[in-house]
């Protein structure tokens, strides 16, 4: 294999059934240890000292997003206006996350992290609960080890905003989170209606996880918005706990 092989991730590399196993497992070993052990360390630190760390988690997801745009602008010979903004614009669910974590660390605001970290605690869930790319392959060429690293910086990253106690979940300021859903909800839609992303959070019709259910769409998309609507508002009740269930 030439070096330029795996940068370009085209040397031929067959599937193999990755999920759950040893690389699988030693990845989200190690996240669940960063985790706990930078919590732990940085329990009695400033919020400087917190955020110089996510900046440093950050800078590897960044390296990562403008690497792997950097080597598809070489790789492509289609520079049509659409191709362009596939390869330059965060598509998938996981890649926006990546992205939003990032634009958290510079807004610097409480309702940006709680945001950033509903959104891509979910996405990553997702992928590390049923891995679709990454794992799934006998060699880790680029594409694979920007897939493994890019999701688990993105995961730890949105849990530690959480556990470097960075976010604070109220209701009665949770209308700053909404209309930042509002605004992805738009953002969404308008890859969709361009065709740059067929469906980046798995609400079209005949997505991938409908049919890993193997439910038909009427009722998968129900249960999809009562999940969302049931997991958004966890957040709240765990956060907001003393409002909600205080003594009157």
């Amino acid at each position: 294999m030439k070096f330029i092989e795996w940068l370009y991730s085209s040397y031929p590399n067959p599937n193999i059934d990755g999920e759950w196993g040893i690389l699988h497992i030693i990845t989200l070993v190690s996240i669940v240890a960063i985790i706990v052990t930078s919590t732990l360390l940085l329990k009695n630190k400033s919020d400087k000292t917190k955020r110089i760390v996510l900046w440093v988690m950050c800078a590897i997801i960044i390296f990562f997003e403008i690497t792997r745009r950097v080597i598809n602008l070489c790789k492509t010979t289609d520079y049509s206006a659409l191709n362009i903004f596939k390869i330059l614009l965060p598509r998938p669910g996981c890649a926006i996350s990546g992205w939003l974590v990032v634009i958290a660390l510079i807004v610097n605001k409480k309702f940006f992290y709680n945001f950033a970290s509903i959104v891509s605690i979910l996405c990553g869930t997702i992928f590390f609960a049923y891995p679709g790319v990454g794992f799934n392959n006998e060699f880790i060429l680029f594409e694979n080890l920007y897939s493994i690293v890019a999701h688990s910086m993105f995961y730890m990253v949105g849990i530690c905003f959480v556990t470097y106690k960075l976010t604070d979940f109220k209701y009665k300021d949770s209308w700053k989170e909404l209309m930042c859903i509002l605004v992805l909800l738009a953002y969404t839609f308008l890859e969709i209606i361009l065709k740059i992303e067929a469906d980046p959070f798995y609400f079209m019709i005949n997505n991938d996880i409908q049919d890993i259910f193997g439910m038909s769409y009427a009722l998968y998309l129900p249960l999809y918005i009562i999940f969302v609507c049931v997991y958004t508002n966890l957040f709240y009740l765990i956060g907001d706990r003393k409002n909600i269930f205080k003594k009157r």
